[in-house]
């Protein structure tokens, strides 16, 4: 005797396991964004009241700009994270909750893409 539906029996669907990999992703990356808001903020406020060229200065440093552009890429990746288990878990509409989904990813997507456009651009010159 089998404890799955005809159905599951018959397709052989189970689950999709990709919950545990959803699961650990938000988890890194709420882990990797504690200590690097943290060194964010305390850098923001010992540049408060600079101008612009020693904020400049302090971006076109090596460390300074790959630790900015590891943050922009962690902090949307969780954005676009948790944002996709409301979606999925108040959006009912099969229809409706692929359209966000999608929508949501570009969005996160090209708000990466232009934070780490800007800090190139300002960390280059």
């Amino acid at each position: 005797m089998s404890l799955r539906t005809p159905l599951a029996r018959a397709r052989g669907l189970g689950a999709a396991h990709g919950g545990t990999h959803h699961w650990w992703m938000q988890r890194l990356t709420s882990i990797a964004l504690v200590p690097l808001v943290i060194w964010f903020a305390v850098a923001m406020v010992a540049l408060a009241g600079a101008d612009y060229a020693t904020a400049a200065a302090w971006l076109a440093r090596p460390f300074n700009a790959v630790l900015t552009l590891i943050l922009i890429v962690t902090l949307f990746h969780h954005m676009q994270l948790g944002l996709q288990v409301v979606i999925e878990d108040y959006v009912h509409s099969r229809g409706r909750k692929f359209a966000t989904l999608i929508v949501v990813k570009f969005i996160a997507v090209m708000l990466a893409v232009g934070a780490a456009f800007a800090v190139l651009k300002v960390a280059v010159g």
